[in-house]
């Protein structure tokens, strides 16, 4: 499947649709070459520092953790609605036991400007370079959110990256 280069302007509407259902994948590499990824329903996107921004969450008691750790790059894959299911498992199933890929049909392809890939089968893909990574502050979130989201006090790590290419077919 051919992509075009796409402005993330022009790719944030449908990205945003999806985030509200079924959700993204997220991929990050280790230094050895492994690849992971898992479902994401959380990222925002935006101008920080006169660049162009995604900024993703991660548990630290997540798989992918130790893949955004080793490598300060990652791509955020948006499938189309009728991949689902393989959001679904991706988002149900740890790395840690199966590969996820193989198990969904997924094809990971190189990155074109970072050292992470992406899935040949998403329509919209980020290539991100990290800038920044924060921890959530437990004591600054609104109770109602940490008694929500965080009841058990894993709370996310956040990961700034500069969106460094955009492409995929829209429509």
């Amino acid at each position: 499947m051919s992509k075009q280069t796409l402005s993330y302007q022009e790719a944030f509407v449908e990205t945003t649709r999806l985030l509200e259902g079924p959700g993204a994948l997220l991929n990050g590499v280790r230094d050895d070459g492994a690849v992971n990824t898992m479902t994401i329903g959380w990222a925002t996107f935006g101008v920080i520092w006169g660049r162009p921004i995604a900024v993703v969450f991660v548990r630290p008691s997540r798989y992918t953790y130790e893949f955004m750790e080793a490598t300060p790059d990652f791509t955020i894959n948006v499938l189309p609605d009728t991949m689902g299911k393989a959001l679904a498992f991706c988002g149900t199933r740890s790395g840690r036991d199966v590969d996820k890929f193989a198990e969904c049909d997924l094809t990971l392809v190189p990155g074109r400007e970072i050292r992470t890939p992406s899935i040949e089968e998403a329509s919209i893909v980020y290539e991100c370079r990290t800038l920044h990574h924060n921890d959530l502050d437990p004591g600054s979130l609104d109770p109602s959110v940490r008694e929500s989201y965080y009841p058990s006090g894993d709370f996310h790590r956040c990961y700034y990256g500069e969106i460094v290419a955009c492409y995929g077919s829209l429509g």
